[in-house]
């Protein structure tokens, strides 16, 4: 069960992974060690699954962010476990759910260009034998960054 400083920590975190055990303690108004304690705590019961550096995609040359629903045609199992490894090899598809509603899959991808999105969408996903069909959906621009979990 979280607690109040649990939940602060968590918030604190999510805006900046750096703070120091220092600077949580600070903010939390506990020593430095509670505080170190509290956010080893949180990773061991796995509140914290990890650390990551947010990247600027048109820096790195990814000026193409999109959404691409999947329509199978087939369910089975084995196709299921084929289409789940091909979206782990990709790293253009960056996130990747199944869903409810028409669309079984929506992935989350960023490409260099338009071309290379179309390589990807009729080169990679449409050839595999589960797929019918899918919908792609160009961002055009991105009013809200991903932003902190609620907490």
């Amino acid at each position: 069960m979280l607690d109040d400083t649990d939940t602060r920590l968590l918030s604190a975190l999510q805006k900046n992974a750096h703070l120091t055990a220092l600077e949580l303690g600070e903010l939390l108004n506990l020593s430095p060690s509670q505080a170190g304690r509290r956010r080893q705590r949180l990773e061991t019961e796995g509140y914290i699954v990890g650390y990551a550096a947010r990247l600027d995609p048109m820096r790195l040359g990814l000026q193409v962010q999109g959404f691409v629903q999947v329509h199978l045609h087939t369910h089975r199992p084995d196709q299921a476990r084929s289409f789940a490894r091909l979206v782990e090899t990709r790293p253009e598809i960056t996130s990747a759910w199944t869903m409810t509603g028409e669309a079984d899959y929506l992935l989350r991808v960023y490409c260099a260009d338009l071309p290379a999105l179309n390589v990807l969408l009729h080169q990679v996903i449409l050839i595999h034998p589960a797929v019918a069909r899918v919908q792609s959906q160009i961002v055009m621009d991105q009013l809200k960054r991903d932003a902190p979990l609620p907490t």
